[in-house]
């Protein structure tokens, strides 16, 4: 027989509230070689990130990768860990706190926002603990991330559901899937992409990069591939971009098989051969900064790309909490809060 949860503390007079369970994939707790391991064990393990058979899988990933691995990971952490931490947990941590603000001027009743990570820390299970200690009876879950791959936001929603089913009352709940094309998140982009030039002029070329994924993963009707080149080509079309000025490519690429092409390592390293003297990188898909952006694009890529013969790479920063960045999740949540009592006025 299963045992459930119990709350001997919970008061059941005690008024209900809404709550968002905002999600980002997550970070080590530390850039040393133990808390990556760690880190990367429970990341790696996911059979929504790697769909290996399951012994197969624990062989290589436990004699082989968390062997070499970690400690290669731990030193591109070192090279953006900051006085604050992680760059995504604060940046998450920044995104949450303006969203819990902006929510609360705009909905009745009570809100609360929680942030989870998908592995590491805060987990989502001490996310939905946070949310049930505030009274949320009702729950939209909020994964930071604009195109759906099964890889990211379904393992979110697993892992929802796998927290809440030992829960003895389970909250109301509704899910945002993506939003990938969504009019403020093609807005919000578009502006970080326009100010950063007003700023730092244009480079000859735009390139878009997204993380990537196994080509099977696409083979077997993942849409991410689908959402986005169509990001990109609504953030192009906002800032009337030329035809041609553009490229979306994919990034982190690892293993041997094939993944969604063009890399953007051999992007970037062809612009180079090319002779272009600037070229701008912003990635869309990444909510917040991170290792990927400020470590592989950053600094490796730019590496490749001046050494290919290529001049200047400038990365032009994610969304983090800009404030139309924070009104749109902030317009999503409202919209799916559609019909609950929070939503009673605007």
């Amino acid at each position: 027989m299963p045992t459930f949860e119990s709350h001997p503390k919970y008061e059941h007079e005690q008024a209900d509230a809404l709550g968002v369970l905002l999600v980002n994939l997550g970070t080590p707790d530390a850039p040393t070689t133990s808390a990556v391991r760690r880190y990367l064990r429970e990341f790696l393990w996911d059979p929504r990130v790697v769909e290996y058979p399951r012994l197969l899988w624990w062989l290589i990933l436990n004699c082989v990768i968390l062997v070499i691995r970690p400690s290669r990971s731990a030193h591109a952490y070192q090279q953006i860990w900051t006085d604050s931490g992680s760059p995504l947990l604060y940046h998450s941590q920044d995104i949450a706190r303006a969203l819990q603000k902006e929510l609360s001027s705009r909905l009745s009743g009570n809100v609360s926002v929680a942030l989870a990570m998908t592995y590491g820390n805060p987990s989502i299970r001490a996310g939905l603990d946070e949310l049930h200690a505030a009274g949320a009876r009702r729950i939209i879950v909020l994964p930071l991330y604009p195109q759906y791959s099964a890889t990211t936001t379904a393992s979110v929603f697993d892992r929802v559901f796998a927290a809440l089913s030992r829960r003895r009352w389970v909250p109301e709940l509704r899910l945002i899937n993506h939003y990938h094309d969504e009019p403020g998140y093609i807005a919000a982009a578009a502006a970080s992409i326009r100010e950063y030039w007003q700023v730092h002029e244009r480079g000859e070329h735009l390139l878009f990069s997204f993380h990537g994924l196994p080509e099977a993963n696409l083979e077997k009707g993942d849409p991410y591939h689908c959402h986005c080149p169509k990001s990109a080509r609504l953030i192009s079309e906002a800032l009337q971009l030329e035809e041609g000025s553009w490229t979306v490519a994919f990034q982190s690429r690892v293993g041997r098989e094939e993944w969604l092409k063009p890399y953007t390592e051999e992007v970037l390293a062809e612009f180079g051969e090319q002779g272009m003297q600037r070229v701008d990188v912003v990635c869309p898909g990444f909510s917040v900064d991170c290792l990927e952006t400020l470590e592989e694009i950053a600094l490796r890529y730019a590496e490749v790309f001046t050494e290919a013969g290529g001049g200047t790479l400038n990365y032009i920063p994610a969304l983090n909490a800009r404030g139309d960045h924070v009104s749109f999740l902030a317009n999503l949540v409202f919209t799916q809060a559609q019909g609950w009592p929070e939503a009673g006025q605007d």
